[in-house]
């Protein structure tokens, strides 16, 4: 994720979207990196906490619309 990017723009549609992209991104590098070592294995955390990112916008706005 670009840092000049806001998570609290992005509609709900766009959030789902990144999530499912992070999500199947995960998997390729952890299937990757199982076969042969990663030149940078960071992105692997760096992958899961965007996913983290996406889930807690996603949560805050559904508690938002439950008030």
């Amino acid at each position: 994720m670009k840092k000049q990017e806001s998570i609290k723009d992005l509609s709900i549609a766009d959030l789902n979207e990144r999530l499912e992209e992070a999500r199947t991104q995960l998997v390729k590098l952890k299937l990757n990196h199982a076969v042969s070592p990663l030149e940078n294995p960071n992105q692997i955390r760096a992958t899961r906490k965007d996913i983290a990112r996406y889930l807690t916008e996603l949560r805050r706005r559904e508690i938002e619309g439950n008030k």
